[in-house]
């Protein structure tokens, strides 16, 4: 268990960090949120492309909104960015507005992150910045203080539990996928 003061869930993996890997081992922490139950595992390894970059801090994943009502949904965090390469962005902006405006596809966040060691440790050395309190997303911090984001672009967003609701329907689509 971590502390419970933590302002977001990288601070947390973080501190367990240092519990599980004191010797300095692992180059590349994932932080997989247990409220995306049905993410394929294909993700995860998707979210550890763009670290192949040398430039890039952090990774994380975005799916093409599907759902035009997404985009004014303030539980769907939207990813502006800009292609660097086939099937990846460049974080430019994180919001639950409906963002960017104009024609093209909007893309959906998927909270899952991939991070070098180092930017971690930098991470959680930044107090919270005035974006990340304002929109309630802690990726905006790395954002503010110039790191880099770079986001996979997967086929589906996951369902995730964040109501009663969503956890029943995630059962049933486990119960359905596994019979």
């Amino acid at each position: 268990m971590t502390r419970p003061d933590h302002p977001s869930g990288s601070d947390r993996i973080y501190e367990a960090l240092a519990i599980v890997d004191p010797d300095r081992r692992a180059d590349i922490i994932v932080n997989l949120q247990g409220d995306l139950p049905t993410l394929p595992p294909s993700d995860v390894k998707a979210a550890l492309a763009p670290l192949a970059d040398p430039e890039v801090d952090i990774a994380t994943l975005a799916a093409e909104a599907a759902d035009p009502a997404d985009a004014f949904n303030p539980h769907v965090v939207k990813v502006v960015g800009t292609p660097v390469a086939p099937g990846r962005l460049r974080a430019l902006y994180f919001t639950r507005a409906a963002a960017p405006y104009g024609e093209g596809p909007q893309y959906h966040h998927i909270g899952l992150y991939a991070y070098r060691r180092a930017a971690l440790a930098r991470f959680v050395a930044l107090p919270p910045s005035p974006l990340e309190r304002r929109e309630r997303l802690e990726q905006l911090r790395a954002l503010e203080a110039g790191m880099r984001i770079d986001v996979a672009i997967v086929d589906t967003v996951p369902i995730g539990v964040d109501t009663p609701d969503d956890l029943e329907r995630v059962r049933r689509s486990l119960i359905t996928t596994n019979h």
